[in-house]
């Protein structure tokens, strides 16, 4: 029937974007570790509208504790500066009239704890959103049967859309590891 497929397909669809969110999220988290993509969520005021930063600058690392950006145009300087220190990234940027240089501060044990507890609490968000796209699609479902699906299509859809979860559930747990390793790396 068309409709499991438009089902099952928006169950998937739902599912990768949250797996997705996930990923932007933890990326936001930083480990300790100067990285240009922990700039990518900064958005800058570029003559009236927001713009990714990596468009009016390149944001490059000098070394494991150093960001430099090298805006394209110099009257940018202050709008980038301005963009970093609103984007909320716990960051500092010096302006020297020729770059922006952002020293990522040393983590502690402590502030290494907190992160970890962080993304652990982001990817408890994204198993809740993925069991909520479960709980659409199993509905969806149930509410074929009214229309003439049969019982034992019905329980093959569900478990199908069971191992679809545990499948997003295993990435996102994949994710959290991974991003706990990097936190609590020295």
């Amino acid at each position: 029937m068309e409709e499991v497929d438009i089902i099952l397909e928006e169950a998937e669809l739902a599912m990768n974007k949250s797996v997705s969110h996930l990923s932007v999220e933890l990326s936001k988290i930083r480990a300790g570790r100067a990285n240009p993509s922990m700039l990518d969520t900064v958005k800058v005021d570029y003559y009236g509208s927001p713009t990714p930063l990596a468009q009016v600058g390149n944001v490059s690392t000098l070394d494991s504790r150093t960001l430099t950006i090298q805006p394209w145009e110099k009257p940018m300087l202050d709008e980038i500066t301005k963009a970093v220190i609103n984007a909320n990234l716990g960051l500092n940027p010096q302006n020297n009239g020729e770059v922006i240089i952002i020293s990522v501060p040393v983590l502690t044990e402590e502030r290494r704890k907190d992160l970890v507890k962080t993304a652990k609490s982001e990817g408890e968000n994204a198993k809740v959103s993925i069991r909520s796209q479960r709980k659409d699609a199993n509905d969806m479902i149930k509410s074929l049967i009214e229309e003439g699906l049969s019982e034992d299509e019905a329980k093959y859809l569900e478990e199908f859309i069971q191992k679809l979860t545990d499948a997003f559930t295993k990435k996102v747990d994949e994710l959290v590891v991974f991003k706990e390793a990097d936190i609590m790396k020295v």
